[in-house]
């Protein structure tokens, strides 16, 4: 007689009544045609209620009227809720107190504080700005002082290039953290065992603040391996086999881009994380196919007209 086959509890990441929450990173667009992929990326990714949407801010702020205007347009012209990356480089605490003004007189609550890249490039000692922020932590109590603004910042599973050990890199997240960060989020990564052993460092601080994982979907994998590289993100090599012959052919890359961070993100859920924040490189399709994939749906209140998105 054969025996009825055991039954097993529904693994997380197949329920689809799990409460996830996804945030969305943008860039401010150099050109016209960057521009038009920029916002039909928006419009592509709005309907999904993202918590908030960010916009970066370049080296040395060598985006900031780029990055005001892109996010000025997000709070004027969406149902979403952006935030502002604002970095230390490059001016002092004056300069960059009426950036933070100016962003609140257009509706902003949100910003992504950071230290910044030094002005000469990664890999090169970073020099605080003569009056100017001395790093992110002093950067979050200067935005706290101005306003009632929700702060998230960085936190690094691989520590951060700069820091000379994970208990110098701890110190710093502790003090974002009593600076009055709200949440911090990941520096992407592709191991989710790095991201898994980072938790587990920031409990063993006493650090008590949201921690949510960034993901870059890979659309083309020799251009975010480099930029890994440059950011302190290591590359394993069973990612890179992956990808292996797949140079010239850019549909079969994306189709193996997104089943890698469908299942870097599912497992993920299965180990309890329930925000996620994706790097978009203002590329939706991917990001799209991997949010409804965890269950998330399109809500029509949240779609933008096709004026909207092409104003």
């Amino acid at each position: 007689m054969n025996k009825p086959l055991a039954t097993t509890p529904l693994r997380k990441s197949r329920r689809m009544d799990n409460k996830i929450a996804v945030s969305f990173e943008f860039f401010p667009p150099k050109t016209e045609k960057m521009e038009q992929m920029l916002w039909q990326s928006v419009e592509r990714l709005a309907p999904l209620d993202p918590a908030f949407v960010s916009v970066t801010y370049g080296a040395g702020g060598s985006t900031r009227e780029r990055t005001h205007a892109t996010v000025a347009r997000l709070a004027r012209e969406t149902p979403l809720q952006p935030a502002a990356h604002l970095t230390c480089v490059g001016a002092p605490r004056e300069e960059i107190d009426e950036v933070i003004r100016g962003y609140q007189s257009v509706g902003v609550r949100h910003i992504v504080a950071l230290r910044g890249d030094p002005p000469e490039g990664v890999g090169t000692v970073y020099t605080p700005y003569p009056g100017g922020y001395e790093n992110a932590a002093a950067l979050v109590a200067g935005i706290k002082q101005i306003g009632d603004f929700e702060v998230s910042v960085a936190a690094f599973p691989e520590k951060h290039p700069d820091s000379p050990d994970f208990a110098t890199d701890m110190e710093m997240l502790k003090a974002k953290r009593d600076a009055g960060a709200d949440r911090a989020i990941t520096q992407f990564f592709f191991d989710n065992e790095v991201f898994y052993r980072y938790l587990d460092r920031v409990e063993k601080a006493g650090i008590d603040i949201p921690i949510t994982p960034g993901i870059i979907p890979i659309h083309n994998f020799k251009p975010v391996a480099g930029f890994a590289v440059k950011a302190g993100a290591t590359v394993p090599d069973w990612l890179a086999a992956r990808f292996e012959g797949l140079e010239n052919d850019p549909e079969t890359n994306r189709l193996v881009g997104c089943a890698v961070a469908a299942e870097q993100v599912l497992d993920l859920i299965d180990h309890g994380i329930k925000n996620f924040h994706f790097y978009t490189l203002n590329r939706a399709n991917l990001v799209y196919a991997i949010c409804h994939l965890i269950g998330l749906r399109a809500k029509p209140e949240m779609e933008l007209t096709k004026k909207d998105a092409a104003a």
